[in-house]
């Protein structure tokens, strides 16, 4: 029986490498890579209450807030065993996540962030590919990095951002 097991297990190896190769051999070859998922971002209408449950409830570490004019928000990270949220709020009328907050009165998620390891390579190859880039140029992120914003209607309802890695 132990011979058994062992070739019963070697033909499930050989199924799933089998069926990773050609899953592989699908994938489109790029001049860029897809990174790790950096963040997700929340939106909150009140920024303090939400740091304390983050922090006084949950336990977790929480950043001091960051005022990004040039977003038109305040950030907060916190920081997570394998990624972070970022918790954003209004700051000012024109604030994106103003306007958010109007339609989602309680808030909720605003959008994801994945590096990527060339964030002009990227570009160049998504606007080829059809997607809508929400600014002609990437803006410095929340990290100092250069970030940009794809459209969500291309990419089936989410606001993604790509950071530089």
């Amino acid at each position: 029986s132990g011979l058994l097991t062992r070739l019963q297990t070697s033909a499930l190896t050989i199924r799933t490498l089998s069926s990773s190769n050609s899953f592989s051999q699908n994938l489109p070859s790029c001049l860029w890579k897809l990174g790790r998922l950096n963040h997700v971002a929340i939106a909150v209408p009140d920024l303090e209450k939400a740091q304390s449950l983050y922090k006084d409830v949950l336990g977790a570490q929480v950043s001091e807030t960051v005022a990004l004019p040039e977003h038109g928000v305040y950030t907060v990270f916190v920081e997570l065993g394998n990624t972070k949220l970022e918790l954003l709020h209004p700051l000012g009328e024109k604030s994106p996540i103003a306007s958010f907050l109007q339609k989602n009165k309680t808030g909720g998620m605003h959008h994801i962030c994945i590096e990527v390891d060339d964030i002009k390579v990227a570009m160049t190859e998504l606007k080829k590919k059809k997607i809508r880039i929400l600014s002609e140029e990437p803006k410095i992120g929340a990290h100092g990095k250069p970030v940009i914003f794809l459209h969500p209607k291309d990419c089936h309802g989410v606001l993604v951002e790509l950071e530089q890695a």
